[in-house]
């Protein structure tokens, strides 16, 4: 069989660093041939080359056997290269449909035929197992609603090569396997899927063939059926990973944190828990089930309508994030580029912007006490990089994570809300990260991490509580909680 698409000796450098070094890769079609790799590794500037943003220094890159030496955005899209990338490329303010359907001839004449539009974008979305108002716009969706929709968009084209950018990172169990059913019927129409993840369960499940990348050079490519999990690991990083998941060795303590009867005139409707210190308090369900409106309430940044928070045993009046500041909760959002890290700012400057008062007299920062605060935080959580002026948009997703949660907890947080914690992260940060939240644990503060993972779920977490459409429909021990019984919760059953 002839590849549908080919790339052979791709080399991309930039100054000082060579991003691709002599790539040699075939894609055939029908296959779902999925890439790995840490982050670093090099798999993003290849599919950018496959797509024509990226031009490389040396390199051909072949489709359907023709030689392309100048590769662009509007050729590659003409010849039926689809790209889903992790970042979206979503129109605000314009409609699911019409984001759906952008560029596209779907006219009544010589106007646009809405009502045609808007019947097969709520066809497509009724294929993720989704009913929703195809008129909303994209910008009141949430984070894995426009993962779907930016899904869809890219699936309507003529699409023959779909490549994939951790498609899943921001969906939930049900969502990814609608979204495995779509590719399944796109791998038997002929198309190559290029898929892009760090979660190794779903690479298994949906892949013919894995290639590791690792440094900017291709390391090995495998028949899914033949390998497992430890070998591709070590093609990965080099080595092995002693765990995925670290063992948790520390006491729980009194409680820290108790929510009695809250509700949102949103969505949430009598939500009750508690979480101790030293305690890791999973929250699980499905998209709209509630879990991120629940961290946003709590930390201040929605507005609670009933209820009561208490930290210590003391009721705490909180009705925005300053306020959850000051009594000593962090939230980590699910979308760190837009909502955690300050992207343009350093490294230094993202972890004293909370503290800023406690190291200023009057309205002049002390230089000391800030550098001597990055330097104590980018050592304590192993932030990687040259200077504590890095702009913190240069970082890897995993440090760009740990530079979130530095400027957390420098502000003196005790209570530390996760949601979605390693969203992108590649299988060697995620460890990192799962080590760090367990030595805060560990030092007596409370942890609520919210996650779409199932193992990340199951493997972290003390307790589990389920929601399901702003309810909470039951909670489970470490000992109990199996992936039956908390999709049977999620489900409302």
């Amino acid at each position: 069989m002839q590849a549908v698409l080919e790339l052979k000796n791709i080399t991309k450098e930039y100054p000082g660093v060579k991003a691709l070094d002599h790539i040699s890769i075939q894609f055939y079609p029908g296959e779902v041939h999925a890439l790995m790799g840490e982050n670093g590794a090099g798999k993003s500037t290849l599919i950018k080359t496959i797509s024509g943003a990226v031009r490389p220094n040396a390199g051909s890159i072949y489709f359907e056997g023709t030689e392309y030496g100048n590769m662009t955005p509007a050729l590659s899209q003409k010849l039926g290269i689809g790209v889903i990338y992790q970042e979206f490329n979503l129109v605000p303010e314009l409609s699911i449909a019409e984001n759906i359907f952008l560029g596209q001839k779907l006219k009544k004449g010589l106007t646009i035929d809405r009502r045609l539009m808007n019947q097969k974008a709520e066809e497509i979305m009724k294929e993720f197992g989704i009913e929703i108002d195809v008129t909303a716009p994209v910008k009141s969706l949430t984070v894995a609603y426009q993962q779907l929709v930016e899904i869809a968009k890219t699936i309507t084209g003529d699409v023959k090569v779909l490549i994939m950018d951790e498609p899943s990172a921001p969906l939930t169990t049900r969502e990814i396997e609608a979204m495995f059913g779509i590719v399944n019927k796109l791998k038997e129409k002929g198309v190559s899927v290029i898929y892009i993840s760090h979660r190794m369960e779903e690479i298994f499940r949906i892949s013919d063939r894995i290639t590791i990348m690792r440094d900017g050079q291709y390391i090995g490519t495998k028949l899914t059926k033949e390998t497992n999990r430890p070998e591709l690991i070590n093609m990965m990083v080099g080595r092995t990973l002693e765990e995925q998941f670290p063992k948790a060795d520390r006491e729980i303590g009194e409680v820290a944190l108790e929510v009695k009867h809250l509700y949102t005139h949103a969505l949430l409707k009598d939500i009750s828990f508690y979480v101790r210190k030293g305690e890791i308090l999973g929250l699980a369900g499905l998209v709209g089930a509630g879990r991120t409106e629940t961290a946003r309430a709590v930390f201040g940044a929605d507005p609670i309508a009933q209820g009561e928070i208490w930290i210590d045993g003391k009721r705490a009046d909180i009705s925005s994030p300053k306020d959850g500041i000051k009594e000593g909760i962090a939230l980590i959002p699910e979308d760190r580029k837009k909502h955690g890290a300050l992207l343009e700012m350093s490294i230094r400057e993202n972890i004293s912007f909370i503290s800023i008062k406690g190291i200023s007299k009057g309205s002049i920062v002390n230089r000391k006490k800030d550098k001597d605060l990055s330097n104590q935080f980018i050592e304590r959580l192993r932030i990687k990089t040259p200077s504590m002026e890095q702009l913190t948009k240069n970082l890897s997703g995993g440090n760009q994570q740990k530079v979130v949660l530095a400027k957390s907890l420098a502000g003196k947080s005790d209570i530390i809300i996760f949601d979605e914690p390693t969203r992108g992260i590649d299988v060697g940060a995620k460890q990192e990260i799962y080590v760090l939240m367990n030595e805060l644990a560990r030092e007596g503060m409370a942890i609520i991490m919210i996650s779409s993972e199932m193992p990340e779920l199951l493997g972290m977490s003390d307790r589990i509580m389920v929601m399901h459409e702003g309810e909470v429909t039951g909670e489970l021990s470490k000992e109990e909680a199996t992936q039956a019984k908390i999709l049977d919760l999620a489900s409302g059953k």
